[in-house]
């Protein structure tokens, strides 16, 4: 199961954030991110928990959601899955701006 986590301190390590979570269950991973596409590096104040069970992701939820970490309450909820669909409709939409026909001018 993967869960989000938001609000996170830009002091929370991914260590600091696997700790909490080992206490309800097998962790598989945890990735906190950060901006190192544009260079520094600096958290972005969320992150990712993979859970092994959705038991135990369920159960980490419910006991870590409004919990204090670094002086700030996190928010602890179930990562939506990624879906191309919204993808597929913007394209689609697109599509058919451009396939329609030109409006012709009225004297």
């Amino acid at each position: 199961m993967n869960i989000y986590v938001g609000n996170l301190s830009l002091e929370v390590t991914e260590e600091e954030l696997r700790r909490e979570f080992t206490a309800f269950g097998e962790v598989i991973s945890v990735v906190v991110m950060n901006d190192k596409y544009i260079g520094s590096g600096q958290t972005r104040g969320y992150g990712f928990v993979e859970m092994a069970s959705k038991s135990q992701g369920e159960a980490a939820i419910t006991n870590l959601k409004g919990k204090r970490l670094k002086n700030r309450v996190i928010n602890v909820v179930e990562a939506l899955p990624l879906s191309d669909k919204r993808g597929k409709e913007y394209l689609r939409g697109r599509d058919n701006r451009f396939n329609r026909k030109a409006r012709q001018r009225r004297y």
